[in-house]
């Protein structure tokens, strides 16, 4: 086996150790790995890396974004043994991407806002992919997503297309209210809804939230770590 010891490890010696990993003569967990088996994985080391941003902890954030990065390259070293790209395929795309979505810096759009580049970034992404109509916008959203966030990015983009009336927050608060007195409804017994009437609460607690410029994920996040820090047994 070839003597990779070194120092300072960069990037370029990664990507050498995950295909010595995958290689025949590699480790056998690694060799048997698929993109559906590490999937979990990955969802996994980002919630780690997220959360050492939230603890403020740059030492546990550097070791997390170095697990995140483990990640992207063991993927891309799937699909390149699969013949379908490699990572600089993924580098040289995500470059591209970047140049593209800010064409303030390299093009002559111009944009003195946070808010105008979120807005040219939405529009050229709406643009490169071509969707047909509001239904597909929507589709395209990740599933995998955490319902509130999701939920949220779909209101955005409903909003962006028109396709409902921004809500005043007197009508979202009245609007809550009857959702709320829905559930005295599952007092009759009758259950069958009940999934339905909490989601379409969640929901619009969602946009209950974006009106007062509230993450509704993480008002439920920090609620949540509170709730623990109370707990004396």
């Amino acid at each position: 086996m070839e003597n990779i010891k070194k120092d300072k490890y960069n990037f370029e010696d990664l990507i050498k150790i995950m295909r010595i990993l995958r290689s025949e003569n590699g480790c056998p967990w690694d060799k048997e790995q698929t993109h559906k088996s590490i999937r979990n994985n990955f969802i996994e080391e980002v919630y780690e890396a997220v959360e050492a941003i939230d603890e403020d902890n740059p030492e546990l954030l550097k070791e997390e974004l170095g697990d995140v990065l483990l990640q992207v390259v063991f993927h891309a070293q799937i699909s390149e043994e699969e013949k379908d790209f490699d990572i600089e395929d993924v580098c040289d795309d995500i470059c591209k991407k970047l140049i593209i979505r800010h064409p303030h810096i390299f093009s002559d759009i111009v944009a003195n806002s946070s808010e105008q580049v979120l807005s040219n970034w939405e529009n050229i992404k709406i643009k490169e992919k071509g969707y047909e109509n509001t239904k597909e916008y929507l589709e395209s959203i990740a599933k995998s997503l955490p319902s509130l966030i999701r939920a949220e990015k779909i209101q955005k983009r409903l909003l962006k297309r028109k396709a409902v009336e921004k809500l005043h927050i007197d009508d979202i608060i009245k609007k809550l209210k009857e959702d709320i007195s829905k559930l005295e409804l599952l007092k009759t017994g009758k259950k069958n809804n009940c999934s339905e009437i909490i989601g379409e609460i969640l929901f619009d607690i969602v946009m209950f939230s974006e009106a007062y410029g509230v993450n509704s994920e993480q008002a439920l996040y920090d609620f949540n770590k509170d709730v623990i820090n109370i707990v004396k047994i």
